[in-house]
């Protein structure tokens, strides 16, 4: 019974850090902020966390175990190359919105900071960005398989230039408080899509 008291014990411990560090960053939140959001002491954290830095890491995993789920969920059912990248696109526009994750997309808010604060974090979110241009590439290698995208299309050039325009504008719709960078980079990358790989628009 008490290893499970345990393990759920850290679990909210990984959880509420998760929305500290997400929101005011890796590298600003304190143990102190941990300590508050918890309700635990510096003793009660450290009994299932080394360091601030393991906690760090698997707050981070559990953030993207959820940007997995987000996307898991606005995939479901979802068929053909167009269908499936536009609802990979709605995430981001969701995160603009801030209706998922306090503090907006994981990836985006780790990789602004790991870039040279923190090469262990910086390598977890590297492989993290992997899996998702890697769903991206894969969504239009099976839609030119399939006869729905031309031939010739590069994928990972529509994954980078997909993931750098949205993360782009949520950078942008955060920092000036309003969605309409978002709302203008969604219709480009609806626009990209058509043309680039020969898709049937939406509209």
């Amino acid at each position: 019974m008490s290893t499970r008291k345990g393990e759920q014990t850290k679990a909210l411990i990984v959880q509420k850090a998760s929305k500290l560090f997400n929101s005011q960053g890796y590298m600003a939140s304190s143990i102190s902020g941990i300590m508050h959001e918890t309700g635990l002491k510096k003793g009660g954290i450290y009994n299932h966390f080394e360091s601030k830095e393991e906690l760090m890491l698997s707050a981070f995993s559990y953030s993207i175990e959820m940007m997995s789920h987000f996307f898991s969920e606005a995939l479901a059912g979802k068929k053909g190359c167009m269908e499936r990248l536009l609802a990979i696109a709605s995430i981001f526009e969701r995160h603009a919105k801030n209706e998922l994750l306090p503090g907006g997309c994981p990836l985006l808010n780790a990789a602004i900071e790991a870039d040279d604060a923190d090469p262990v974090l910086r390598e977890k979110v590297c492989a993290a960005m992997n899996e998702l241009l890697e769903l991206i590439s894969r969504f239009v290698r099976k839609g030119i398989e399939m006869g729905e995208v031309r031939d010739g299309v590069d994928p990972e050039f529509v994954a980078t230039i997909m993931i750098s325009t949205l993360e782009g504008a949520l950078m942008l719709s955060k920092l000036y408080g309003n969605q309409v960078p978002m709302e203008r980079a969604m219709q480009h990358v609806q626009s990209f899509l058509t043309a680039e790989l020969g898709l049937p628009s939406q509209e």
